[in-house]
């Protein structure tokens, strides 16, 4: 009898080493990227006509950024930014990596992604979606960081067929081309609840990172329901009529928030809601079919409607919900932050973006910095609500200043009235471009 009642109490114990390890783990991340989404294609960011209330839980129940910037006015800068935690020209990344004439380039496999730094740190990785950092298999996911990877390399792909634009089947399992029958927002959603149960840390013993950057709402525009628009060894897609575009883009952004609705329901079922900080983010601001929430321009643009984009981040155990966040954030600022939380900083020397952890738990305010974009001739410098726009040229570059605090629309350039802040900050501009391109090998379109 006395055995048994050691045994027992050995058992016992042994259950409580167990949770009290499974307690004390990092928290889980799962980083969801949408594709061309506008600051005002959600109903938690105005729109009334797209639905979305899974992520709008995601933002009653945690913060909601105004002032949230992606890195690059499109696909693989904000991409680059993403991964390393830098100005993605420090990376070589400074456009589009297109299907047409980028096929043997991507980001370097001597960059430090976030998917290698959480794996230092004992993370399980997996990533399911659009990578767009190199069509090579010399380039994929699993090269750098990620345990496992099912999705497409390229822009965009038939949301049915999974080709891209130049003809190319392009649905990836690891570094394998390996097609399976789907609609492609749905396949990632089914992958990312798979991936939450089968690496419960409850089961694992260890915390979870996954990345699910979605396709929708970029284009090819397609619903659930409707026909391959591509085939293989024809580049191009099949015209879908423009009166309908705005019906489909709707359903095709209600479709992502339907599967973001089952992998919270997913994270609650497995007892990680709570310890599983949940961030939302767009790659850029939408194009002439979506909505930027009355701000000037669209995606490739210099002005608020290319960069300013929705951005969420959910954490019930570290963040008091219901917040609005109107500090100037940046996508490589995911990186740090990240990695703050769990104690730890980036791996690499020359990292652009910064911590905003305290901020988000303790409302501490940011330092004051300087940020910076630039693409193709296109260039702009904010500093605090000033932002400086340059277009460059060959005989005298173009430029613009607009106080965003009282002209958030770009309406009104100040810049003749205000010659000397003008002059200082386009000079902190052409030295921020000069810094960050120095030695680099630029991917650009």
């Amino acid at each position: 009898m006395k055995k048994v009642i050691l045994i027992l109490e050995l058992v016992f114990l042994v259950s409580c080493i167990g949770k009290k390890e499974i307690a004390d783990l990092h928290p889980n991340i799962i980083l969801i990227m949408a594709d061309d989404l506008g600051y005002g294609d959600i109903s938690s960011y105005g729109s009334t006509t797209i639905q979305t209330p899974n992520i709008d839980l995601l933002a009653s129940e945690g913060i909601r950024f105004t002032d949230f910037h992606s890195n690059g006015a499109v696909c693989s800068p904000t991409r680059a930014a993403l991964m390393t935690g830098k100005y993605q020209q420090r990376t070589g990344v400074e456009g589009v990596v297109t299907a047409k004439s980028h096929r043997k380039v991507g980001l370097h496999l001597n960059e430090i992604t976030i998917a290698e730094e959480l794996k230092n740190h004992g993370y399980s990785c997996g990533m399911f979606g659009k990578w767009h950092l190199g069509y090579s298999k010399d380039f994929n996911p699993t090269l750098q960081g990620f345990d496992e990877y099912t999705g497409f390399v390229s822009g965009n792909i038939d949301y049915h067929a999974h080709i891209d634009q130049e003809g190319y089947l392009d649905w990836w399992k690891d570094s394998k081309i390996e097609n399976e029958k789907g609609y492609s927002t749905d396949l990632i959603t089914d992958y990312g609840v798979k991936y939450i149960k089968k690496y419960n840390p409850k089961q694992t013993g260890k915390p979870f990172f996954l990345y699910l950057p979605h396709e929708a709402p970029h284009g090819p525009y397609q619903r659930r329901i409707d026909n391959v628009l591509r085939k293989v060894g024809k580049a191009g897609t099949a015209p879908v009529n423009k009166d309908s575009i705005s019906s489909i883009y709707k359903e095709m952004v209600e479709v992502m928030d339907e599967g973001i609705g089952k992998i919270i329901q997913t994270l609650k079922e497995t007892g990680q809601y709570e310890n599983t900080l949940v961030l939302f983010i767009s790659d850029n601001g939408a194009n002439e079919y979506g909505n930027n929430g009355g701000l000037r321009g669209y995606k490739g643009g210099v002005y608020e409607g290319g960069s300013r984009v929705p951005a969420i981040i959910n954490f019930p155990n570290s963040i008091e919900g219901g917040i609005i966040n109107n500090q100037i954030i940046l996508t490589m600022d995911v990186l740090p932050t990240i990695l703050d939380f769990i104690g730890q900083k980036p791996t690499a020397s020359n990292i652009d973006g910064i911590s905003i952890k305290d901020n988000l738990t303790h409302q501490a305010t940011l330092p004051k910095r300087d940020v910076f974009f630039a693409y193709k001739t296109k260039r702009f410098i904010r500093s605090g609500d000033w932002k400086l726009v340059c277009e460059k040229s060959k005989n005298r570059d173009k430029i613009e200043l607009y106080n965003l605090i009282n002209d958030l629309h770009e309406k009104n350039d100040v810049s003749l009235d205000n010659p000397e802040l003008t002059n200082k900050l386009y000079a902190r501009l052409k030295t921020w471009e000069k810094e960050v391109k120095e030695g680099v090998t630029v991917v650009s379109e």
